[in-house]
């Protein structure tokens, strides 16, 4: 038997990656090792990339209109304000998505300078207002709160402005104060809009949360407002909040029946999305007839859930009905959801209720594997409904 040639260079490459794992000691040696080797991919590029004649233009870039009015430079000028500068500048980084971030790594967290944007009182209140809806934030305390509101600086876009673009690398994260926003997917060598942002939302967070490419182009179509939070505060704030969050929920989410279908990865993307929510006794939770904007699990408690409809004969409203009761680990709120209709029940808190909540865009981007469990699970509550209450009642009103 003949002697296996190792190929030059791997014991090199191994020993290299060992002594990180040593030293860092991450939690999931596969994910490390992609970071790892992706990052020396993308380092070997680089020196590649440099010993090749640059040429003027070439690159891909998105400038955007500060309140300033500053007027539009060359990327390859803003890449040397980058170089020179770390505060105060809006100007987008690059070849950011290899470096690997790990939460438990950053023990020294009021170690690092506050990233501080000045804004007026007006200012302010406009970004307090985009802010109050955005999950990622429901579960700082009021102090890193107030860091990722000093941390944000405002973007004025033109329409047919890309924001991001598929496949680059995430600098910020983006809260949308107004403006319509399309997303693209590259789908067989074809831009496909997928869906879009209507005055409300945020983006990007997957990109920094995960050190991955863009994952879709977001393109304005009119002129709009939006709020941009750096990637390093992110990850500081937001990232090392949510690694928290994915010690304290990895086992509940786990038993969540609608879950289980589901990758452990794309189990741990839901809970970086989720927000929580207590009710009191008798608290309503859902309105029915109100526009659907998020999906419930129940985490502790009980919630009832009631239905006033509507008799064909007289158009009078019936006086509400219970139809079902969800506990811990059960679901609610996906109906309106996935039918794209007014919520067709109201739900109540029964006694002190904990719930977790993924908003509409969130519920959209991770729960599609999910989505023919929840369609079957509708057909069901149709046939219930028509059994409790008859065929004369109109279920649509």
């Amino acid at each position: 038997m003949s002697a296996v040639e190792i190929p030059a260079g791997l014991k090199e490459l191994l020993q290299g990656y060992t002594v990180e794992v040593l030293r860092r000691r991450p939690p999931d040696l596969v994910e490390f090792a992609v970071q790892h080797f992706t990052q020396l991919l993308d380092g070997q590029r680089k020196e590649q990339k440099a010993k090749r004649p640059s040429v003027r233009g070439a690159h891909k870039g998105v400038s955007f209109e500060a309140k300033s009015n500053k007027p539009d430079v060359d990327l390859e000028e803003e890449e040397e304000d980058n170089e020179k500068s770390t505060t105060g500048k809006y100007n987008r980084r690059v070849s950011v998505c290899a470096e690997a971030y790990n939460p438990d790594d950053d023990d020294d967290n009021d170690a690092e300078p506050r990233v501080v944007h000045p804004k007026t009182d007006e200012q302010r209140r406009r970004l307090q207002d985009a802010c109050k809806h955005i999950l990622l934030f429901k579960t700082l305390d009021q102090e890193q709160f107030s860091e990722v509101l000093d941390a944000m600086f405002e973007l004025l876009v033109k329409p047919q402005q890309h924001i991001i673009d598929q496949g680059d690398d995430g600098d910020n994260f983006y809260i949308i104060e107004k403006g319509v926003y399309d997303i693209f997917v590259q789908k067989d060598c074809a831009s496909v809009c997928v869906g879009k942002y209507d005055n409300k939302g945020s983006f990007g967070e997957l990109a920094l949360m995960y050190n991955t490419p863009r994952a879709a182009t977001i393109v304005a179509t009119e002129e709009g407002a939006l709020w941009a939070l750096d990637r390093a505060t992110f990850h500081r704030l937001i990232v090392r909040n949510n690694a928290k969050k994915r010690r304290m929920y990895e086992t509940f989410i786990e038993s969540v029946s609608l879950l289980k279908s589901l990758e452990l990865s794309e189990r741990m993307k839901i809970v970086d999305v989720l927000g929580a929510r207590a009710f009191k006794d008798g608290e309503r939770i859902i309105t029915q007839g109100d526009e659907a904007d998020c999906f419930y699990i129940v985490e502790s408690g009980e919630v009832k859930i009631m239905i006033k409809s509507k008799t064909k004969a007289t158009q009078q409203d019936n006086p509400e009905v219970e139809v079902a009761r969800c506990s811990k680990g059960q679901y609610f709120g996906e109906l309106a959801l996935v039918t794209n209709k007014p919520r067709a029940a109201s739900v109540y808190a029964v006694g002190d209720t904990k719930c977790l909540v993924i908003d509409i865009q969130a519920f959209e981007r991770l729960l599609g594997p999910c989505m023919e469990i929840m369609k079957r699970n509708i057909s069901q509550y149709e046939d219930q409904l028509v059994a409790l209450f008859g065929s004369s009642v109109d279920l649509k009103h």
